[in-house]
C-alpha cells in the first residue's frame, strides 16, 4: 500500500529543516504559521476490501500523534457504516515540528546564535537567514567569529597579518580555516569604503580587508658571475619578495623567463645576463619591476598551446618580449619526444609574431598530429646551448 505512515510525514518535516526553512523562521521572529502535511489515504474501495488493513493503518497513524493533529472525516459506507478517517494532518507550532524529527535541542543551540548575533552584530541577521544549517555547525566557534567581524569593524583596513589579530582563541589557523565565512560575513557587516572590490578570490582575502598577505617572491639566478649580487663564489640562485626586485634594478642587459625548474636551475652561464623562475600566468610581480621595461627579455615555455598563451600574456606587460626555444625548428628536430596536451586552448592570441601564431594554429588545430606538445625539459641540452651560442 501508498499509505502515508509516521515515517513519510516525519520526511516531510525533515526536508523542510535540510531547506533551512524551520531555522530561518527563528532569525526573524516569524510566527509559525500551522502547516498542512500531505496524506495519502485509502480510497472507498480499498475501505470496503481492506478493512482490517485500513483500521491498522488508522491506529498507528493516530497513536503516533504526539507532535501533529490528525483531522478527521467520516466516512458512511453501505456495508461498513460511519468511520472516522484521517483527512488532514497539521503541524500546530514551531516546537511541534521540530519534536517530530527530534531537532529541539539544534533549535535551541541556533535560536543561542540569534540572539548574541542581534545583540552584538545584527547586521549578520540575514546571513544566519539564508544559512542556518551552516550557522548551526559553527555554533561552537560563533562566539570568536563575531569578535572578529567586531574588531575589524572597529579597526577597518587595519595594515596587519592575521597572525597579529589579538582577541582571546583566535589564531592564524582559525581565521584560515574560516575564511569563506568571515568573507560573507565581512560583506554584511564592513562599510563599502573599508573592502577593496577589486580583490577577489579566495587569494584575495586579506588584500579585500585590509589585512596583510604573503608577499609574493620572485627567484632568480644571476648567470654570469662577474655580476654576481652576494660576495661568495656560490651558485647566485635567490628569492626575493616582489617589492624587493622591483627595486632591485641590477647590472644585466638581458632577462630570460623559463616555466621549468630544472631548466632554471641548469640554464648556461651567459654574460650580462639573469633568468627568473616563471609563474605560469602570473606575471604581476614582474610587472612591477619598472627596470625589466629597459632590458632584453626572452621567454621559454613548453612548446604548446598553453606555452604561447603564457608568452601572449607575458607580452601584455612586456611587449617586447622575444620567445626562446619555442619555434617550429626546435619542435620538429624533437619529433621523437612529442607528448599530448591535455586540455589544449583554442583562443586567439594578439600579441604572437607571425611564425609564433602560424605555429599555434598549427598545435591548437592539431595540423601537426593529435594535441601535439613538447615539453620544455625534453629538448636536447645542447640544442639549448648552441641557441645560446651568440650570446657567449
Amino acid at each position: 500500500m501508498n499509505w502515508t505512515t509516521p515515517a513519510d510525514l516525519r520526511a516531510q518535516v525533515q526536508k523542510l529543516w535540510e531547506r533551512g526553512e524551520l531555522l530561518a523562521a527563528l532569525t526573524a521572529g516569524e510566527t509559525f504559521a500551522p502547516l498542512r502535511l500531505q496524506l495519502r489515504g485509502p480510497t472507498s474501495r480499498e475501505l470496503a476490501e481492506r478493512f482490517a488493513e485500513v483500521r491498522s493503518w488508522i491506529a498507528r497513524l493516530d497513536g503516533e500523534a504526539r507532535f501533529y493533529r490528525v483531522a478527521w472525516r467520516t466516512v458512511n459506507h453501505r456495508i461498513l457504516g460511519a468511520n472516522a478517517v484521517p483527512a488532514e494532518i497539521w503541524i500546530d507550532s514551531l516546537e511541534d515540528a521540530l519534536g517530530l524529527i527530534g531537532r529541539r535541542r539544534d533549535a535551541e543551540r541556533f535560536a543561542a546564535v540569534v540572539t548574541l548575533t542581534r545583540e552584538r552584530q545584527p547586521a549578520l541577521l540575514p546571513w544566519l537567514a539564508k544559512r542556518p544549517l551552516r550557522a548551526l555547525e559553527l555554533a561552537e566557534e560563533w562566539v570568536r567569529l563575531l569578535e572578529i567581524v567586531t574588531w575589524l569593524r572597529e579597526h577597518p583596513r587595519p595594515g596587519i597579518y592575521p597572525r597579529q589579530l589579538d582577541l582571546p582563541g583566535v589564531h592564524s589557523k582559525f581565521i584560515e580555516a574560516h575564511r569563506g565565512v568571515l568573507g560573507e560575513l565581512f560583506e554584511l557587516a564592513l562599510p563599502p569604503d573599508a573592502i577593496a572590490g577589486a580583490a577577489t578570490g579566495a587569494g584575495g582575502f586579506c588584500r579585500r580587508y585590509g589585512f596583510l598577505d604573503k608577499p609574493l617572491r620572485v627567484r632568480f639566478r644571476v648567470l654570469d658571475p662577474n655580476l654576481a649580487l652576494l660576495p661568495t663564489e656560490t651558485d647566485q640562485d635567490l628569492a626575493v619578495t616582489h617589492a624587493t626586485f622591483a627595486r632591485l634594478e641590477p647590472q644585466v642587459k638581458r632577462v630570460f623567463i623559463t616555466e621549468n625548474e630544472i631548466n632554471f636551475l641548469a640554464f648556461p652561464t651567459v654574460p650580462d645576463s639573469m633568468i627568473i623562475f616563471g609563474a605560469g600566468y602570473g606575471f604581476e610581480p614582474l610587472a612591477a619591476a619598472d627596470w625589466m621595461q629597459n632590458r632584453e627579455i626572452h621567454y621559454w615555455g613548453d612548446l604548446d598551446t598553453h606555452g604561447f598563451a603564457i608568452l601572449d600574456q607575458l607580452r601584455a606587460h612586456f611587449p617586447g618580449a622575444a620567445s626562446l626555444l619555442m619555434d617550429r625548428a626546435t619542435l620538429l628536430a624533437h619529433r621523437s619526444l612529442w607528448g599530448v596536451e591535455p586540455s589544449p586552448k583554442n583562443r586567439d592570441l594578439a600579441r604572437l609574431t607571425g611564425e609564433e601564431h602560424a605555429l599555434y594554429d598549427d598545435l591548437r588545430h592539431c595540423r601537426l598530429g593529435d594535441r601535439v606538445r613538447l615539453e620544455q625539459e625534453r629538448i636536447r641540452f645542447g640544442w639549448v646551448k648552441e641557441s645560446l651560442a651568440w650570446l657567449s
